[in-house]
């Protein structure tokens, strides 16, 4: 196979300066530290993932990688944590996913022990298990996604997780999650379970950086990650649908704001920052007899809620009328 002359180039440009931040190892590899993920491109929501989960703690501050209009990267096995970062300035240098992962293994001394994943803004995806990976080890390459896995404890794994996540509805970080739990119902790591990650990323960037990443999300240490993963995801949903709240609402959109907290309420209605703020816009807004349940939700909760809805008037959060302040309080429950 005859080389790319600038590929090969900026390959060797770019490990030179990682070989400065994150050495490659030497003749013995590093512990696996990492045992089944997935990378996935969803092109109608617009958006690109990549999940994990191992018995190796904060699994997913090196194996997960992901950057909004560029690409997703899980690297694992016997780990290599700058092929995430690598990969991604190769894809955002115009190569794709598959001209990256071939030009990052050209150039490491152990591609035998690696297992790496790589999808890029277009869907292209690629995916290599070395030789040496400790058995169960293989993956399974799908439209816009590849599922990977090594010591597991059957080699039926990352069928199981493609099956999965081809056919789970709803979002991707609901199909990126369906993969994982279907992994671990075939078995998973033949080592137990400690750590999880999810991260979901837009593939159209925004000018903002931080409105780049949908999800962000990690289990560093727990007896049952995925469950404990489960219930982030729900709680990242409510405030999801509580920033876009925020955000219609600063472009005076009320309708559309109390529309979006309601959807926030729905999805995790024990907190109360999700009854109290919908509930602060309805009466700002005049819908003050709509606001008066949440209102009264919320101080049962906790009496503290009413000392911040005292607060709000001082720096124009909420109007200064202070009949309509009281009639508020009086929701507050009697003191013994």
């Amino acid at each position: 196979m005859r080389r790319d002359p600038k590929l090969y180039f900026a390959v060797l440009t770019i490990f030179a300066w990682a070989c400065t931040a994150v050495p490659l190892p030497g003749a013995e590899p590093i512990r696996p530290a990492a045992t089944y993920s997935i990378v996935a491109f969803d092109p109608e929501n617009g958006q690109m993932g990549v999940a994990v989960q191992s018995h190796w703690f904060s699994v997913g501050s090196i194996v997960a990688w992901a950057e909004a209009g560029i690409g997703a990267v899980a690297t694992q096995s016997f780990v290599e944590p700058s092929y995430g970062p690598l990969g991604l300035q190769l894809i955002k240098a115009g190569k794709t996913a598959p001209q990256a992962l071939a030009a990052l293994l050209l150039t490491d001394g152990h591609p035998d022990v690696r297992q790496v994943a790589m999808v890029d803004g277009l869907g292209n995806v690629a995916v290599h298990t070395g030789g040496k990976c400790i058995p169960a080890a293989g993956h399974r390459q799908g439209k816009n996604f590849s599922c990977q896995a090594n010591m597991m404890e059957k080699g039926t794994v990352w069928d199981a997780m493609a099956e999965a996540f081809a056919s789970a509805p709803g979002e991707l970080v609901d199909r990126l999650l369906a993969a994982l739990l279907a992994a671990e119902n075939e078995g998973g790591d033949i080592r137990g379970r400690q750590s999880a990650a999810i991260v979901v990323v837009n593939n159209k960037v925004s000018g903002t950086p931080w409105r780049n990443r949908v999800y962000d999300l990690r289990v560093e240490d727990h007896p049952q990650p995925l469950q404990e993963m489960q219930r982030l995801v729900t709680i990242a949903k409510a405030y999801n649908h509580m920033n876009r709240g925020d955000d219609l609402l600063t472009g005076n959109d009320v309708p559309g704001a109390l529309a979006e907290y309601s959807r926030a309420m729905a999805i995790y209605s024990g907190n109360p920052e999700m009854i109290f703020w919908p509930a602060v816009t309805m009466a700002a807004s005049g819908k003050v007899e709509e606001s008066m349940p949440l209102f009264a939700k919320v101080f049962r909760q906790d009496r503290k809620w009413a000392e911040l809805l005292r607060r709000l008037p001082g720096v124009g959060q909420f109007p200064d009328d202070p009949e309509l302040l009281k009639k508020i309080l009086s929701l507050l429950p009697k003191t013994r």
